[in-house]
């Protein structure tokens, strides 16, 4: 008789859904990344990646402006969140203490100084915060979804998305190593692209492309988004007379429910 395998921990991860208001509606920022990335390869995604040990430096909370109220855990999920918007957009969301938002002039400049090591791993986000006076707008960061990798998938991911007006004067672009493309859409846009077969989104990203594009305007979106409840995302797989399918919560507020379980692959 064989052994029951182990489903492997999911990954603590945060996301960013980068939205502004565009001539044809309410527009989302998305990245295509590398062939060479080993999850999501050439797919079209939201900027955001796994926590790193840094992203749960206890002094972030120094330099975390207006989270007197979060878990440790969510502080952290939102410094990663931050961090990853900046290293794969090249948007920061942070602020000079005492101050406004970062100009996209401060941005670049704080980039040529700190990114390449950011990336390398070499400098953690809490140092880059205090050599640059710096607070993280964690306040900008409004909890949108949560979903969590199904326990059969050999790679699994516990991932926060979070969404956020892009900065006006800051300038979202690939970082052209993890990602290779990017663009400013709009979700119906996204959408009709995915279903004619001439972008890849995987099925998480491309329901929540689904539940963005309700909104007209970025006010809107963000106005659903501190109303609705985070209902949290698990994939369970049952079998019925139709076959092998999964399904998600409704409560969730998808419009789909359940699917063949090759939709998740």
């Amino acid at each position: 008789m064989s052994e029951k395998r182990t489903p492997p921990e999911p990954l603590p991860s945060a996301t960013v859904l980068l939205v502004r208001d565009g001539r044809a509606g309410l527009e989302m920022f998305m990245v295509q990344r590398h062939h060479q990335i080993d999850f999501a390869t050439g797919a079209m995604v939201f900027p955001g990646g796994k926590l790193e040990p840094g992203d749960r430096d206890p002094s972030l909370r120094e330099r975390a402006g207006e989270a007197a109220g979060l878990s440790d855990v969510e502080l952290a999920l939102r410094a990663a969140a931050i961090r990853e918007t900046f290293e794969e957009a090249r948007v920061l969301l942070a602020r000079r203490r005492g101050g406004g938002l970062l100009s996209g002039a401060e941005v670049l400049a704080i980039e040529a100084r700190h990114r390449a090591a950011l990336e390398a791993h070499e400098v953690e986000i809490a140092r880059l915060l205090r050599e640059e006076d710096l607070e993280l707008a964690c306040d900008l960061l409004v909890p949108f979804a949560h979903w969590i990798t199904p326990e059969f998938m050999p790679k699994r991911f516990d991932t926060h998305f979070f969404l956020a007006a892009a900065p006006e004067d800051q300038a979202a672009v690939h970082d052209g190593r993890e990602s290779v493309d990017s663009v400013w859409i709009t979700p119906q846009a996204a959408v009709a692209e995915a279903e004619a077969g001439r972008r890849t989104i995987i099925f998480p990203t491309l329901q929540n492309v689904k539940k963005l594009g309700r909104a007209r305007t970025v006010a809107e979106a963000l106005g659903a988004a501190r109303r609705e409840p985070i209902v949290t995302v698990l994939p369970r797989v049952v079998r019925t007379e139709r076959g092998t399918l999964f399904r998600i919560p409704p409560e969730a507020g998808y419009e789909f429910t359940e699917g063949p379980i090759e939709a998740l692959r």
